[in-house]
């Protein structure tokens, strides 16, 4: 299980640093630039959770690796991501899939560890939200945008917060065999993201 977990995780960075890489170079920010952004937003949502959960070394620092990932990701983006035109229509679909999937990747994966370190079922859904939504927000700000979470928008804490929900449920039912809820979370937040962005789906109240 903590094989599977770590693939989430990986999965989870790989997805939210692609999207700092994109609106970092998006807003033409330069390599350092580039690369502070996709680190943010790859390790915001996860370093707060291992702060709340008193989880130490932080998990970007115990895995040394990620960091140089990244670093890698930044450089290869300098490449591909040079001009105005590179950022078409289908590169800002591009995304708003890996947000929605790097959203459901982390909201499993904090409400895993929370729930492994003794937390109560609700707050353990409030770390997953945390965890899958932090990240998204401090990008947004250092990109000078509005983060999703705060505006009247399509759905996206929700759908974390559904994911997590998902998650504990499915661990009642299934407490043997982890990888049910996880992946339950992981696609109902994740095809719950994509559905509001197709349709435009909010809540107002």
């Amino acid at each position: 299980m903590e094989a599977f977990l770590k693939t989430i995780e990986i999965l989870g960075i790989f997805a939210f640093a692609i999207t700092g890489i994109i609106e970092a170079r998006r807003k033409q920010m330069d390599i350092i630039g580039t690369y502070s952004v996709a680190m943010i937003t790859a390790f915001g949502g996860g370093t707060l959770r291992d702060l709340l959960i008193g989880h130490y070394p932080l998990f970007w620092i115990q895995n040394y690796s990620y960091p140089i990932f990244i670093l890698g990701l930044s450089v290869l983006s300098i490449l591909f991501l040079r001009k105005a035109e590179s950022f078409s229509k289908p590169i800002m679909l591009l995304l708003g899939v890996l947000d929605a999937l790097g959203l459901g990747l982390f909201s499993a994966v904090g409400t895993s560890y929370a729930l492994s370190a003794g937390v109560f079922w609700f707050n353990a859904v409030l770390i997953g939200v945390v965890t899958g939504v932090f990240g998204g927000v401090l990008r947004d700000i250092i990109c000078n945008e509005v983060p999703v979470f705060f505006k009247q928008s399509q759905l996206y804490a929700t759908c974390s917060f559904v994911g997590a929900m998902v998650f504990v449920i499915l661990s009642n039912y299934f407490p043997a065999e982890q990888t049910i809820p996880v992946t339950g979370c992981i696609i109902s937040a994740f095809v719950l993201r994509v559905i509001s962005m197709r349709y435009n789906i909010q809540l107002k109240f």
